[in-house]
């Protein structure tokens, strides 16, 4: 099992194995803070009491070292992992998980209680899978950890397949695989010695709930002044970067020159007696190409800047990989340049950070003023005369008529995904059938609608976006958004995309962004200081202002993606077709092709852009052809 992680952990591996207790704990170490052999795991407390694999850092493990040695504690080495190890013999579990600041992911028994605790960081930047597999209870950072097990039984949960289809990702507590779970971020696992075996995810208890973040937030705002909240952010983020610094090894940071990175750069330059070592990849069709944005604003700040031009060839040589680097079916077409500026940053560094976080806390996302603009406008109508209009937009193909949704073009929205009249109708009368802005934003983030109409056998599994119960209270639509995104689409799409593309290449990215002092800092924010005069992220800026002048800065937000409408029409028909095959689609049993079908070839003719739709199917297709 260990031995599937060696990407994760190439520098040093390590075992042990209680078996009269019936645990084995397994671990692959990429070195970072303590490089010498008192920093190998498994590692076993002072005390004896404990043993623990653990994956990511915890940041403050200085601060909290110098606590717990005037309280009496001594230390071996030098590294974060035994600070871990005494703060839970000092303060309990919970009670020392509260303290930690970072992102992390471990196993820790209690050889005392005959206890297993599986934890996971706050916003769910480190990765846990888990599950009994008959009468074996695995976990581990990746699948294919735990598919290495001859216990393992790869059953397709179909209901999770259903939920992919209209994401692009896989929802936690979901996997793609039946009786194997994520581990909620911020939550604690316990499960004691002779366990009885369970097709559920056994009751876990929440250490920090961004829910209850985001409700405390809008009961007691920030009061402050605009310029106090100003230099409240700065200090923050300040911080938070400087505890990311800390490491025994090269460090630098991803730079794409637009408003995230760029604040995370800037603040790593003005605490660094040296120039940070800088890296962006970028494209030769302009579109896509922020590579120039960001070259002036690396140039501004002094950094030692490293940029690498893609060709369309090398982009596509990445697509076989996808299936071994994810490890699940994951649909965000950025997994590739994402691998791509991960290679290129680990030929120089081990750490990177990223400016990952920026939207979701700061209102980046168009999607949050589109949201309350048609929630506003509909809110004023009868459901039951919206539903009736919609109905009959649907009654209407979107290819079908091209003069008819030319007439009615100037007034439909410019939507994210779907481009065309005839799409943005279509998406528009599906906003417009909803009962309140939650139901708006999910119809937003959908690719297939109705995908349980296109899996096999499946009933769609219940998510945070259908359980109203797990919502956060609060007052105005945009605060919802935000708070929806950083429980769904940042841990299962943004943060999976980084983890699973850096650590496949063995490098470490940090996000100072989401520290979770900046987090709840956020949740206490008004909309007014996050989105000013149709300005995204207006606070955000005002800190990077300080550091880089705005005419490096102001531009449309641009994607991290690449030509993939035209590639799929291109270089990828083949590739594509064999996948999409209706035969085999029929004989392998996941898929109706029908529809699958009727979607590639309204793409094909470029009546319409369906390159997400395609796409999600295509990955689930290499990814099974790879791993079943």
């Amino acid at each position: 099992m260990a031995d599937q992680l060696v990407h994760r952990g190439p520098d040093d591996s390590g075992l042990w194995v209680d078996a009269a207790a019936g645990i084995a704990l397994g671990f692959r170490r990429l070195s970072i803070v303590d490089l010498s052999p008192a920093g190998h795991q498994p590692m076993t407390s002072a005390s004896g009491r404990y043993v623990i694999v653990f994956n990511g850092e915890v940041y403050n493990f200085g601060e909290l070292r110098k606590d717990l040695e005037a309280l009496g504690h001594s230390f071996r080495g030098h590294s974060d992992t035994e600070v871990i190890l005494e703060a839970m013999s000092e303060w309990g579990v919970e009670a020392a998980v509260k303290k930690f600041v970072g992102m992390f992911a471990f196993a820790l028994w209690d050889k005392r209680e005959r206890v297993l605790h599986l934890v996971r960081d706050r916003l769910g930047i480190k990765p846990l899978y888990c599950g009994w597999q008959d009468k074996t209870f695995l976990f581990g950072s990746e699948l294919k950890a735990l598919r290495a097990h001859p216990a393992f039984s790869p059953e397709i949960n179909r209901g999770a397949l259903a939920l992919y289809l209209r994401f692009g990702y896989i929802p936690y507590p979901y996997s793609i695989y039946q009786g194997i779970w994520k581990l909620p971020p911020g939550h604690i696992l316990s499960l004691p010695a002779g366990a009885h075996p369970s097709s559920e995810l056994s009751p876990t208890a929440s250490y920090w709930s961004a829910k209850e973040v985001y409700e405390t937030g809008a009961a007691d705002p920030f009061r402050g002044s605009t310029p106090e909240a100003i230099e409240e952010l700065d200090r923050l983020l300040r911080q938070s970067i400087r505890l990311r610094m800390i490491a025994d090894v090269p460090l630098g940071a991803f730079l794409s020159g637009g408003i995230d990175s760029s604040t995370v750069v800037a603040l790593m330059q003005a605490q660094s007696h040296r120039p940070v070592k800088t890296f962006t990849i970028g494209f030769h069709e302009q579109k896509f190409n922020e590579a120039a944005h960001a070259k002036a604003v690396a140039a501004h700040l002094g950094t030692d800047h490293t940029e690498l031009y893609v060709t369309p060839k090398q982009a596509m040589d990445v697509i076989p990989k996808l299936p071994t680097l994810y490890d699940e079916p994951f649909g965000d077409s950025s997994q590739i340049p994402t691998y791509l500026l991960s290679a290129l940053t680990r030929q120089y560094v081990t750490v990177s950070l990223s400016g990952d976080g920026g939207d979701e806390l700061f209102g980046g996302y168009p999607r949050y003023v589109q949201t309350r603009k048609f929630w506003d406008i509909f809110r004023c109508f009868p459901h039951s005369s919206r539903n009736a209009l919609a109905g009959l937009i649907r009654a209407c193909k979107p290819a079908t008529d091209s003069r008819l949704w030319g007439g009615l073009s100037p007034l439909l929205p410019r939507l994210a995904h779907p481009p065309a009249v005839g799409d943005r109708a279509h998406r528009l009368a599906e906003i417009m059938a909803a009962r309140n802005p939650e139901e708006i934003y999910h119809n937003l983030m959908s690719y297939w609608r109705r995908p349980a109409e296109v899996v096999l056998g499946a009933k769609e599994s219940p998510t945070i976006l259908t359980q109203s119960s797990l919502w956060a209270h609060l007052p105005h639509v945009c605060p919802k958004l935000m708070f929806l995104d950083l429980v769904t689409y940042l841990p299962e799409d943004i943060l999976a995309k980084v983890d699973r593309a850096s650590m496949g290449v063995s490098l470490e990215a940090r996000v100072p962004i989401l520290d979770h002092k900046v987090v709840e800092f956020a949740a206490r924010i008004s909309t007014s200081l996050k989105i000013r005069s149709g300005q995204a992220k207006w606070l955000l800026r005002q800190v990077l202002y300080r550091y880089v002048p705005t005419r490096l800065i102001e531009r449309p937000k641009m994607g991290f993606g690449i030509p993939l409408e035209d590639w799929l029409r291109g270089p990828l028909r083949d590739w594509a077709e064999g996948l999409l095959n209706p035969r085999r689609l029929r004989s392998e049993g996941f898929f109706r092709p029908e529809p699958i079908r009727e979607c590639w070839a309204e793409h094909l003719s470029g009546q319409r852009n369906r390159q997400g739709h395609v796409w999600n199917v295509l990955m689930f297709q290499a990814w099974r052809e790879k791993w079943a």
